[in-house]
């Protein structure tokens, strides 16, 4: 597969970069590679002349034409003559579709190239999270030839993320519970690292006669928001006596060592977690997160009927627990290491609504 992108002042070499990488990504699966990556100018002829090279030039040891182009402007297709589609037809080829209906996107081109298929992505391509150019590509790959009339049919379930600017987003018009009931996810799973290897896990040090994984537990039970969870991981076993008598579900995450991203996982794969209106992430080490604290959370969460990600702050800087949305969910399952949830909440898109604790939120 060859990649062509098109550059402007305004787009960051970084970003391209990582527009390269999550493609080579999404091209594990199939078992195909990215063989050749072209930067030109972002004007039709350049694009044109770049596509035409990659056909030319021998994309291995078979010497065998690239299995398909890929196209990324740096700048979004706005009609059928914009730079991309006008490519296509200049290199000599035909434009089968400008625009899916499916979002996001909505902005794909599909073209050939004699038998080579074109696809000009879409924006949102560049980021792992499912979208569009995922059901073009697939079917491509698959060996599939999409007419114009396959394309249009992807309109029936065609949305794929919630818009919060609608009175009533799918997800939450179809829940029963209410806003309120959502799933509690405590992470206990870390290392600890800080206390030594094989010295006493932090999370069952006693905090006012009372291990600490108990105490922040035990006030999440008792705020009666809906069911806790408990991922555990390092020492699992110690930690998970530790809560005995408490009405939790523990979940065992044997990937803890990679980060926070696969405990939230862990949670996200339990069908009571995925299937409700809202998840509350709350930190086994924040013993001064009161019961109280957490209900006022999950308040403002029902306030806003499900549909804003809800923070904890100290004097209006951020901190912890949160709850985050259904919609969120999906691109969760994307994040990897140990950044948490930060990104997701950056490129949500939804309200954010801070709720003052006072130094509970940071310690």
């Amino acid at each position: 597969m060859s990649l062509v992108a098109t550059t402007l002042p305004s787009l960051k070499a970084s970003v391209m970069d990582k527009t390269a990488r999550v493609l080579q990504q999404r091209l594990v699966s199939s078992s195909s590679e990215l063989i050749s990556e072209v930067r030109v100018a972002h004007r039709a002829e350049a694009v044109a002349e770049a596509m035409k090279t990659a056909i030319a030039a021998p994309q291995s040891t078979e010497k065998t034409l690239p299995a398909m182009i890929i196209v990324f402007g740096a700048s979004a297709m706005s009609d059928p003559q914009d730079v991309i589609p006008e490519a296509i037809r200049l290199a000599g080829g035909r434009v089968v579709q400008v625009g899916l209906p499916v979002d996001p996107g909505n902005l794909l081109v599909l073209g050939y190239l004699g038998n080579v298929p074109v696809i000009g992505a879409p924006g949102c391509a560049r980021s792992p999270k499912e979208n569009g150019f995922d059901w073009v590509l697939n079917r491509l790959l698959a060996g599939e030839v999409p007419t114009r009339e396959d394309l249009t049919g992807l309109g029936v379930g065609g949305l794929l993320m919630e818009i919060p600017s609608r009175p009533l987003p799918r997800l939450m018009a179809t829940v029963d519970r209410k806003a309120e009931e959502i799933a509690v996810i405590i992470l206990a799973a870390g290392r600890a690292s800080r206390m030594g290897k094989s010295g006493q896990h932090k999370l069952l040090a006693e905090f006012d006669g009372e291990a600490l994984v108990h105490r922040v537990t035990r006030q999440a039970v008792e705020a009666k928001i809906g069911r806790v969870h408990v991922v555990v991981g390092h020492r699992g076993d110690e930690v998970s006596a530790a809560l005995h008598g408490l009405d939790v579900k523990i979940i065992d995450n044997p990937h803890y060592a990679t980060g926070m991203a696969s405990s939230l996982k862990a949670g996200l794969e339990q069908t009571d977690v995925s299937e409700a209106p809202g998840m509350m992430v709350l930190l086994a080490d924040m013993p001064n997160v009161a019961t109280d604290d957490i209900r006022a959370l999950a308040k403002a969460f029902a306030k806003a009927s499900g549909m804003a990600i809800v923070r904890a702050v100290a004097d209006g800087q951020r901190g912890n627990p949160v709850i985050l949305p259904r919609s969120t969910f999906e691109a969760l399952k994307a994040v990897e290491g140990d950044i948490g949830a930060r990104p997701v909440i950056e490129s949500a898109g939804l309200p954010v609504i801070d709720v003052e604790i006072g130094v509970a939120a940071r310690l």
